[in-house]
């Protein structure tokens, strides 16, 4: 879902009050178990959610209502329900192939691997960034550079860098996890070492019996008065999911 490089996501800047507390020697052969637990916890085995997501430039602002269904690592739906202008706009993902389909034009199209940069329905968030939840934990070898404690809880920093190999555009990512699996912070890195983007939680919420980032801003560094937030409005887990939703004819049909 990207090109190779290899210096991006990076969820841990956290505020000064944060203290650092001393790091056990084996704590980096946890790194690889942290990262996938952090995938596991906001998927779930499968999932329903409803969202609002912001889009904000200087001169104007628009919110999108839409819904998605996971299961897996690997397969997801979503689907804009307002407004109506929009609604029907829908991205499908099933491993590493990714489709979008517009109701205006009643046109699937299968997004191309030069594409994954480009941007997901207007917003800063890229195709590359929907369709790789699982990459960060299989293409990355990932070392813990440092366990702090913020408001009583414990935060393990992260550092995730591409394998030699791998489809990434990213040269290096940070995560800044909560010991309860929520990703306070994702810090994108390119090939340079230089930070283009983070994806910060706002705010954390319980939902269905867990902890989760209830509202995260996506920003980017050059153009700090955009960004695009994502709030969650409600989530169920372990939900049953029909495997014909995850399908092209269902993108066009719906059927949920």
């Amino acid at each position: 879902m990207s090109t190779n490089c290899r210096t991006c996501r990076t969820p841990g800047l956290l505020a000064a009050a944060i203290v650092a507390v001393s790091l056990p020697a084996s704590a980096a052969e946890d790194a690889t178990a942290l990262v996938r637990a952090a995938v596991d916890h906001w998927r779930g085995q499968s999932s329903y959610s409803e969202m609002t997501m912001t889009i904000h430039r200087p001169d104007w602002e628009r919110s999108l209502s839409m819904r998605a269904w996971t299961e897996g690592d690997e397969r997801s739906l979503v689907r804009v329900t307002a407004p109506v202008r929009d609604a029907g706009n829908a991205t499908l993902l099933d491993g590493d192939r990714m489709w979008t389909y517009s109701p205006k034009v009643n046109q699937v199209i299968r997004i191309p691997s030069s594409l994954m940069s480009q941007s997901w329905m207007g917003s800063d968030f890229s195709n590359s960034d929907v369709s790789r939840a699982d990459d960060i934990v299989d293409e990355y070898d990932h070392r813990l550079l440092e366990r702090r404690e913020s408001d009583g809880r414990a935060v393990n920093v992260i550092e995730s860098v591409p394998h030699e190999d791998a489809a990434i555009v990213w040269g290096r990512e940070l995560l800044s996890i909560r010991d309860d699996h929520v990703v306070l912070e994702h810090a994108f890195y390119d090939q340079d070492g230089v930070l283009v983007k983070s994806l910060k939680t706002l705010e954390i919420a319980e939902m269905d019996g867990r902890s989760i980032a209830s509202r995260q801003r996506m920003q980017k560094v050059e153009t700090p008065g955009e960004w695009t937030e994502i709030r969650v409005d409600a989530v169920r887990y372990g939900v049953d999911v029909p495997a014909s939703l995850f399908t092209v004819s269902s993108l066009r049909n719906p059927r949920e």
